[in-house]
């Protein structure tokens, strides 16, 4: 019975000896359930978070230049207040103001309440009292433009201004209004579409944009 009573002791006095490693396996194996089971603190990992909408930094009294690959002037914009999205990698500007420079020289100015440009500002779009004004050359007999609506699509690059809401062109001393309006200034080709009206002024010496 004693001999029988030593064999219990010592098998139990063996099992305490590994009960703490024991322990600690069943607690490790426990704790990685846990996070393969249960959604990630604050709604997920990094990866699997939403991108919300929100700006990730601000700028105030502001002026972005963007420069052709020879160092040229290409358009620079300036505004009251910026905000930049990384989820579209956008610029919302209040009060913006943008000029842009074509291979002459010849500035394109646009201005409007509010505007939305892509990340290399080639892109803009202007909402809210927005005009787009282009100088003719120096010495040139081609009239000046002038877009006014409350949106205007401009594209930089390309020099065109899109809009797919009313606007009024004013060319010289012409004037027209349309629903729609796709202008390409380097083919020289406006499109008016929608309810579309004209004035134009007498002029001996007109000649084509």
């Amino acid at each position: 019975m004693v001999s029988r009573w030593r064999q219990v002791r010592n098998t139990w006095d063996r099992l305490a000896l590994y009960l703490p490693v024991i322990l600690m396996g069943v607690l490790a194996l426990g704790t990685y359930w846990l996070a393969r089971n249960t959604p990630a603190f604050f709604g997920g990992t990094a990866d699997q978070r939403p991108v919300l909408h929100e700006p990730d930094y601000f700028m105030r009294g502001f002026a972005v230049k963007t420069f052709e690959p020879n160092g040229r002037l290409r358009s620079e914009i300036f505004g009251t207040v910026a905000r930049h999205y990384p989820d579209t990698d956008t610029l919302e500007i209040d009060n913006p103001r943008i000029r842009s420079f074509d291979e002459r020289g010849l500035v394109t100015v646009a201005t409007a309440e509010r505007g939305l440009s892509n990340a290399d500002g080639s892109e803009v779009q202007l909402m809210g009292d927005a005009v787009v004004t282009r100088e003719p050359a120096p010495g040139s007999a081609a009239p000046r433009l002038e877009f006014q609506g409350e949106f205007l699509h401009v594209f930089v690059n390309s020099e065109r201004v899109k809009s797919h809401k009313p606007v009024t062109l004013i060319r010289g001393s012409d004037q027209f209004t349309a629903d729609q309006m796709d202008y390409d200034n380097l083919d020289r080709v406006m499109q008016l579409q929608g309810r579309v009206r004209g004035r134009l002024m007498p002029d001996a010496g007109r000649q084509q944009p």
